[in-house]
């Protein structure tokens, strides 16, 4: 399927042909019709699947192509709310791109920012308005914007935006707008009950698309784990950047205070380094992205949230020194790397009070992990797993082999593989638990060809 058979006017395919896009992605493919021919829907798709092209387009056709009322002043026709304030950023610089043959009036309204120029834009009069819901509020309560005329609604990343809990403000946007011949576009990584149930409260008749099934990952991308001591983890990232300084990385850390103080050590330590998280204002957050896409800066620590709407083309590592919490949070954060079939690279640091989450990921995404030693940072005290190791098969019997006494010692050629596996699987589906790592062969990476996407990926 091309672009050109999906129904999308000529002032679209000509700005997504000058930008060098001819065939859609798969939930480009599958959303872009439904969207086209007025239905609400549900659409199940990741960063990086290209979903901001699979609203945008259908929302900027319908703009392009339906009067503007005449009646009374000019309000917002369409609204976009997004989680944060990059990703906000980034999608209205994504539409502005595909409507670059459209005249079509946009304000973007995030916090962490003056709210006069937004209040201006929105007197002025728009047809577009991307917002994040906090500051959203912030200007209904001043009465500077007007929903009542809004006729199509996209929820990007909704999953996330409750996750945050913005559910309270989503319900008082919603409120505003109008209920009768609106569409509504949800898109959400994961259909959580909550999910659903919020798309029952206010969508009508969904369709529901879904091209990534839940907590799945690409292919190309190498997973590795080295533990390490607590104390020494710093020490143990400084040693990997290092190798290849020239190498962009993606580092993330718990937390804003932990961002800051890791950036600190990096960029002291000779590593050009920016941090961004949610106490930096909306100034820095940009500049510190700006100058990491343009390899001013080789290195980016960030908290999640904050790293929610990074999009980097070709990104080829990302880092947990700490792991999350959740587990489902690992599939968004190396999901900046290894995009459309390009090789990428995703590295956990991995001390004693960190091992259950490590088992929780292993077994969510139901794949193997290398688990290195690096020589020099073998751990002091071996890493107890518990009952079961990080996703590895028990024994016949229930028995659980014992740790081999040389199962840390270096190897003789550098970095000592093992592997973590995510386990055989029970009759009907279910995992087996996890027992002790054992000594594998070999463990390196699986590289995939690399080749040139074709579709938009913005999102």
């Amino acid at each position: 399927m091309s672009f050109e058979s999906m129904g999308l006017a000529p002032f679209l395919l000509r700005a997504l042909t000058e930008q060098g896009y001819e065939n859609p992605t798969p939930i480009q493919e599958q959303a872009i019709p439904l969207a086209l021919e007025g239905h609400d829907l549900l659409a199940g798709a990741q960063t990086g699947t290209g979903k901001t092209a699979a609203f945008g387009l259908p929302l900027l056709q319908h703009l392009g192509t339906t009067p503007q009322p005449v009646n009374g002043p000019r309000r917002p026709r369409a609204l976009i709310l997004t989680p944060t304030r990059e990703l906000a950023a980034q999608v209205h610089d994504s539409l502005r791109g595909y409507s670059k043959y459209l005249r079509i009036p946009s304000a973007v309204i995030y916090g962490g920012v003056g709210m006069g120029n937004q209040i201006d834009a929105l007197r002025r009069g728009v047809d577009l308005v991307i917002a994040c819901p906090g500051r959203l509020i912030d200007h209904l309560e001043r009465r500077s914007v007007d929903l009542s005329g809004v006729e199509i609604l996209v929820l990007d990343e909704a999953d996330r935006m409750l996750d945050m809990g913005f559910m309270p403000s989503i319900k008082r946007i919603l409120a505003k707008l109008p209920k009768q011949n609106r569409q509504t576009l949800l898109f959400s990584a994961t259909f959580e009950e909550n999910i659903k149930q919020l798309a029952l409260e206010f969508m009508h008749n969904p369709k529901q698309v879904q091209v990534t099934p839940s907590n799945t990952v690409a292919d190309t991308i190498a997973h590795r784990v080295h533990p390490v001591d607590g104390s020494r983890k710093r020490e143990l990232l400084l040693h990997l950047l290092s190798a290849d300084a020239r190498v962009q990385t993606l580092v993330f850390a718990r937390t804003k205070h932990g961002s800051d103080k890791l950036a600190m050590f990096l960029d002291k330590s000779g590593v050009k380094t920016a941090a961004i998280h949610g106490n930096k204002s909306q100034g820095q957050r940009q500049r510190a992205l700006s100058d990491f896409k343009a390899g001013r800066v080789n290195v980016l620590v960030a908290t999640d949230i904050a790293a929610r709407g990074i999009d980097i083309d070709q990104l080829p590592r990302v880092i947990n020194f700490d792991l999350p919490m959740v587990a489902e949070d690992y599939v968004h954060r190396i999901g900046r790397t290894g995009r459309n079939g390009s090789t990428g690279e995703a590295i956990s640091l991995v001390a004693q009070d960190e091992a259950k989450l490590l088992r929780q990921i292993v077994r969510m995404l139901g794949r193997d992990m290398d688990i290195r030693d690096v020589p020099g940072f073998e751990l002091q005290t071996p890493i107890r797993w518990g009952n079961s190791a990080p996703g590895k098969a028990e024994q016949p019997g229930g028995e659980r082999a014992p740790r081999k006494s040389h199962a840390r010692r270096p190897h003789p050629q550098g970095e000592a593989p093992r592997r973590a596996h995510a386990g055989p699987k029970k009759p009907g589906g279910g995992q087996r638990n996890a027992g002790p790592r054992q000594q594998q062969p070999s463990g390196g990476r699986r590289d995939g060809g690399q080749r040139r996407s074709s579709a938009p990926r913005q999102g």
